[in-house]
């Protein structure tokens, strides 16, 4: 598993898709709480409102969508997903350069984004599941996992440089175009994908709804493995608005380097998804959730300390490039463990249920930090949020592995 594998045309379409979005979402990084801030002269409580409402009722919005896309052939739904996104996106140049653009039309567009990032994941990890074969699962995340740590590295830097060459919304242009483009490698994928036979007559139930919540919460491992994924998202997202507050506003970093600085340490996330294929045969599954679990939970409360010019920059290199490592080791272990124990008439309602809920944390856990924030200030809270990060690991399970029932009905055994 260790050496370079090759996964076959389709998959290498598949993942060119992927990594075409993912330079373009890494040209946009932060570019809505940018427009906030630099063009609509937004405060922290509107920065952080702007990232939670989006997300919280993205959210909403998608919860009928995880059985929708079940009983869906994926690779259609994947290629709709990219041509909303494109669209939505398209209309913020287009509402700039007619001077219309406003706090509202950011919100809905991140409704819009929201909803269909939660449909496509859902999508896409049913249809690498049905793509590749169960022991190259992990390979085939890693690369997923190492190709959005490059475009993030890569991309926020190139993308201050063109906010400052060519105004506020190149990037939200760059990255609408990339899902133009996604859309168009997805369809170069080729081939016939079984139409996903619904169980228990054609119309929509409630039950198809929270299946992916009840797969999720019944399951021994997935279950803390959720709790402690969302509440970690949570605390982490939580803390971008306010940092972007905190350095573009009051310590008056520029766009380039605001990029910078979270942009460099990506090369973390690029070395830990490629340990974390070599790491796996050699201590588990197990050991390597809970020990990089734990480890990710251990950096972000540095970025309460941040100053001012070059020591500023420096600190949060260190901060983030410790954390986008650990992170960068955990995820693909997770996605792959994600998919291995769920059973295949399954897998794009617990992916979906999944995401809602992260997103739903996120949303919550952000407005109040923004709240908790204009009650004091970016720096405490954000603060405050790298301590609560500390007791996290409690979080992680401590179970060895999922039931030997469990595991057979994920595979399709039973």
């Amino acid at each position: 598993m260790t050496g370079r594998r090759a996964l076959g045309r389709r998959f290498g379409w598949l993942w060119a898709a992927f990594a075409v979005s993912s330079y373009g979402t890494g040209l946009g990084f932060g570019a809505f709480p940018l427009l906030a801030v630099l063009v609509l002269h937004s405060g922290p409580t509107e920065v952080a409102a702007l990232s939670a409402a989006g997300r919280a009722v993205g959210a909403v919005v998608a919860v009928p969508l995880g059985p929708w896309v079940e009983f869906r052939r994926k690779r259609p739904v994947m290629i709709a997903m990219d041509l909303c996104r494109f669209a939505a996106l398209l209309t913020v140049p287009v509402a700039f350069a007619l001077g219309w653009l406003g706090f509202a039309q950011l919100l809905v567009v991140s409704v819009v984004v929201a909803a269909a990032d939660i449909a496509f994941k859902a999508a896409s990890g049913a249809y690498l599941k049905a793509l590749v074969p169960p022991e190259d699962l992990l390979v085939a995340n890693s690369r997923f996992e190492s190709t959005m740590w490059t475009a993030t590295s890569v991309g926020p830097p190139l993308g201050g440089a063109a906010v400052g060459m060519f105004g506020p919304v190149t990037t939200v242009v760059a990255d609408a175009v990339s899902y133009l483009l996604s859309a168009l490698g997805l369809r170069a994928i080729g081939g016939t994908e079984p139409q996903s036979a619904r169980t228990g007559g054609a119309r929509l139930r409630a039950a198809d709804l929270l299946e992916g919540w009840r797969h999720i919460l019944s399951h021994p491992v997935l279950r803390p493995l959720f709790f402690n994924a969302i509440v970690v998202n949570g605390l982490i997202m939580a803390s971008e608005p306010l940092i972007a507050v905190l350095l573009l506003g009051r310590l008056g970093f520029a766009p380039w380097q605001y990029g910078l600085v979270f942009a460099s340490p990506c090369i973390g996330g690029l070395i830990g998804s490629r340990l974390s294929r070599r790491l796996v045969p050699r201590f588990g599954q197990r050991r390597v959730l809970l020990t990089a679990g734990a480890l990710r939970a251990c950096w972000p409360v540095g970025l309460a300390f941040v100053g001012p010019g070059v020591p500023g920059m420096v600190l949060i290199i260190v901060v983030q490039l410790g954390l986008v490592t650990c992170i960068g080791v955990f995820n693909p272990v997770l996605a792959t463990y994600r998919l291995e124990h769920t059973a295949p008439d399954r897998i794009a309602r617990t992916l979906s249920a999944w995401s809602i809920s992260s997103s739903t944390s996120i949303a919550a856990v952000t407005m109040v930090w923004g709240l908790f924030a204009a009650v004091t200030s970016p720096r405490i809270a954000i603060a405050g949020a790298g301590v609560a990060l500390l007791a996290t690991p409690l979080l992680l399970p401590r179970r060895a592995k999922a039931p030997q029932g469990a595991a057979e009905q994920a595979t399709g055994l039973t």
